[in-house]
């Protein structure tokens, strides 16, 4: 799961009445294209106003960019950390609009996997970034839709193909490896 940031931290430890905390899902595909041809991911937010914040510098799409995410009602289920079992994220989205439908139906006929990127914001300094420390992006292995709801679930679905430890220790990064 995703680490904090030391504001998010403080934001659940306090509950300040001033800042909270704003969950946003970014969903990518390489089939979820505008007319212009254009990369258009779909970026929604749990609240009642639309969100402008800034992206990661090392974001997928829009790195260090300010977007906007669109107020939709979602509901999720953050993965659990069993011992055994690969992470999943139970998403769905209410009143969604013709234009996320389209997307998806475009997208189910593709090899590539859509993916889901689940970000937090302060909510009174969107502008500072992501308060998780790297946020979590899973990929969608099922997906359902009706005409104003779609429900995914995404996995951590190449989970056996991941380095452990993520971290290569090379003679160039700590040269005391070297004899």
């Amino acid at each position: 799961m995703a680490t904090l940031s030391q504001a998010l931290a403080e934001i659940y430890a306090s509950n300040p009445q001033d800042d909270y905390v704003l969950n946003t899902l970014e969903i990518r595909h390489p089939t979820f294209i505008d007319k212009a041809g254009n990369p258009a991911p779909i970026r929604v937010v749990a609240d009642h106003e639309p969100l402008q914040a800034k992206l990661e510098a090392d974001a997928p799409l829009n790195a260090g960019d300010s977007v906007q995410f669109e107020a939709v009602a979602f509901n999720f289920k953050l993965p659990s950390m069993e011992e055994g079992q690969a992470p999943q994220l139970d998403v769905t989205l209410d009143g969604v609009s013709r234009e996320v439908v389209s997307h998806l139906e475009n997208a189910v006929g593709q090899t590539e996997q859509i993916e889901v990127t689940y970000r937090r914001f302060r909510a009174a300094d969107p502008a500072a970034g992501p308060q998780d420390v790297e946020p979590l992006t899973l990929y969608a292995s099922s997906a359902k839709a009706t005409l104003t709801q779609v429900t995914t679930s995404a996995t951590l679905t190449d989970i056996h193909n991941k380095a452990f430890p993520s971290r290569i220790y090379t003679t160039t990064d700590f040269p005391g490896l070297n004899r």
